[in-house]
């Protein structure tokens, strides 16, 4: 894929997506080469049309009620190899090359704990601090 997408290809692509009441559409981050699932995170319009139109990915951070540019502080860069829609247009799958850890907790994935017949395991290590990544403990 290569950027910027033309003003009519990310409409097009807007149209062909069904956002929420709450103006969003699910987004599920995956390694492209790998196939490792890295993150969900949510979209608003102006998040896909910024992502389809730079390429490095931009989610809505439902807590800061504005755009999240993934690694504006902590440099955990996502840049998008394919977007794709499913099926229902209700949700997104990015193909991304992760820079680093995808998780604020410092992990590869945010998909860490596993459901095990013993209870909840934890099953990928910190890679990198929340202090290393965000210069502190929140």
């Amino acid at each position: 894929m290569t950027f910027p997408l033309s003003v009519n290809i990310i409409e097009k692509t807007l149209t062909a997506i069904t956002f929420n009441d709450a103006g969003l559409v699910p987004a599920i981050a995956q390694q492209h080469d790998t196939g490792e699932v890295l993150m969900m995170a949510w979209m608003n319009r102006e998040a896909v049309s910024e992502t389809l139109s730079t390429g490095r990915v931009c989610y809505y951070s439902r807590s800061r009620k504005g755009l999240w540019r993934k690694g504006e502080s902590s440099g955990q860069v996502q840049t998008l190899k394919n977007f794709r829609i499913d099926c229902d247009g209700d949700t997104l799958l990015l193909l991304v090359d992760q820079k680093g850890v995808a998780c604020h907790t410092g992990r590869r994935t945010c998909f860490y704990t596993e459901v095990t017949e013993e209870g909840l395991e934890e099953i990928a290590v910190v890679e990198k601090s929340p202090e290393e990544l965000y210069g502190s403990s929140d």
